[in-house]
C-alpha cells in the first residue's frame, strides 16, 4: 500500500473500517453467512522506513481480523495492495503457520499476487504464452501451498 504509515497506523486504520462495514452490514440485515470479505493485510506502507517483518504482517493482520471479523464470514480473500507476488504468498503462508485455527478462510482474491508474473511473463507477446503459462501455473501452485501452510521460498525457484 502508498503511503509512509506504520504497520500500527495500518491496523487501527483497518480496525476502524472493519468495525465501521460491519455495523453497517448489521443494520442492513446483510447475512454474513453469504458474504467474502476482500480487505488488505495489515502492511506497512511503501515509504515507511521501518518495514515489517513477513511474521509481523501475518500477527497484525490476523489479530485485526480477530477482533473484527464475525465468525459467520466464510471467507477473507486479500487484495494484494501491489506487494511482491513472491512476498504477498509468504505472507499469507505465515498466517496459516501461525494461526492454525481461525473462524474463516484465508486465501487471495487472485488478482496481481497470482497473475502479474504471467503477465510480465507474457508481455503482450504471442510467442512467450507458454512462458506466461508456466509463470501461472506455477504462481497458482505456490499459493496454493500458502493457503495450506506449507509455501517454502525455496518453491519460488520450482
Amino acid at each position: 500500500m502508498d503511503g509512509a504509515h506504520t504497520l500500527e497506523r495500518c491496523a487501527e486504520v483497518t480496525e476502524e473500517a472493519l468495525v465501521a462495514l460491519f455495523a453497517q452490514l448489521h443494520r442492513q440485515r446483510v447475512d454474513l453467512r453469504y458474504t467474502i470479505l476482500k480487505p488488505n493485510m495489515v502492511l506497512s506502507g511503501k515509504d515507511c522506513p521501518q518495514q515489517a517483518s513477513v511474521e509481523a504482517v501475518a500477527d497484525a493482520t490476523v489479530a485485526c481480523f480477530l477482533r473484527t471479523v464475525p465468525a459467520a464470514i466464510p471467507g477473507i480473500v486479500f487484495l494484494s495492495g501491489g506487494q511482491p507476488a513472491e512476498l504477498a504468498t509468504a505472507r499469507l503462508n505465515s498466517m496459516h503457520v501461525r494461526f492454525k485455527s481461525m473462524p474463516w478462510a484465508l486465501s487471495f482474491s487472485y488478482s496481481r499476487a497470482v497473475q502479474q508474473p504471467a503477465l510480465e511473463a507474457w508481455a503482450g507477446q504471442d510467442a512467450n504464452v507458454p512462458t506466461a503459462q508456466k509463470a501461472l501455473y506455477h504462481r497458482a501452485k505456490l499459493n496454493s501451498a500458502a493457503h495450506r501452510g506449507e509455501y517454502t521460498p525455496a518453491m519460488e525457484k520450482g
